[in-house]
């Protein structure tokens, strides 16, 4: 009977040892998704109709002058907030605007990319970034994009300093610190979710929204 008790004893030490030794170790495990009230919107063109007119103004009412170059950029002072990849978005490497918007639009993209993190959280889906791939054109950028697409508009919302575009076709992953594997999230997803988001900061009237099929982004400005 002894004998019996005191390999009971033992049994429960050991499984007591393996148990506090296994629980200081990470979990290494592949993160996966689990996705729950993604309901996107109805239509991302009817939802998402603001045309450049309407854009335009609001632009132009709150936005500053049109500059000839990234050299006046950099001189205006706090009239623009330079922008760059952080925890919140991605920046591309833009190739026919530069990284600057007003104080008021840089508060809006950082709410967005904000929001969007915590939608995700919420919704069961790994983290992913948005990826801004428009902002700031200079009267040089547009005379550069124009030379392989004439219908680059010498009138755009984009030299206001008000307006940038964020793709919906692509998001920047965003890796566990400690190294954990995290199952993909589809960009199709990421897309209704993004589409919640600026749907319900444009129902609070903070941006308009165009969504844009050819490019592959939601061109906001903000209001």
């Amino acid at each position: 009977m002894k004998v019996w008790i005191r390999t009971c004893w033992i049994a429960i030490f050991c499984s007591g040892f393996l148990v506090c030794g296994c629980s200081g170790k990470k979990d290494m495990s592949m993160k996966m998704n689990n996705p729950h009230n993604i309901r996107g919107v109805v239509s991302f063109q009817r939802t998402f109709n603001d045309l450049n007119e309407k854009q335009l103004k609001t632009a132009k009412a709150i936005g500053i002058s049109p500059i000839s170059s990234r050299e006046a950029a950099e001189d205006m002072g706090g009239d623009l907030v330079k922008i760059a990849s952080c925890e919140r978005y991605d920046v591309d490497s833009l190739t026919h605007s530069i990284p600057f918007l007003i104080p008021k639009a840089e508060k809006l993209l950082d709410e967005i990319g904000e929001n969007f993190l915590d939608s995700l959280q919420n919704k069961g889906l790994n983290p992913n970034k948005v990826i801004v791939t428009s902002v700031l054109r200079t009267k040089h950028d547009v005379k550069r994009l124009r030379r392989t697409n004439i219908n680059a508009s010498t009138n755009s919302c984009h030299f206001y300093g008000t307006t940038f575009d964020i793709s919906w076709a692509r998001f920047r992953k965003v890796e566990d610190p400690d190294g954990r594997p995290l199952q993909d999230v589809g960009a199709d997803t990421l897309k209704l979710v993004l589409a919640e988001v600026l749907r319900d900061l444009r129902k609070e009237e903070r941006c308009y929204v165009k969504y844009e099929l050819k490019q592959g982004c939601f061109h906001i400005t903000v209001r």
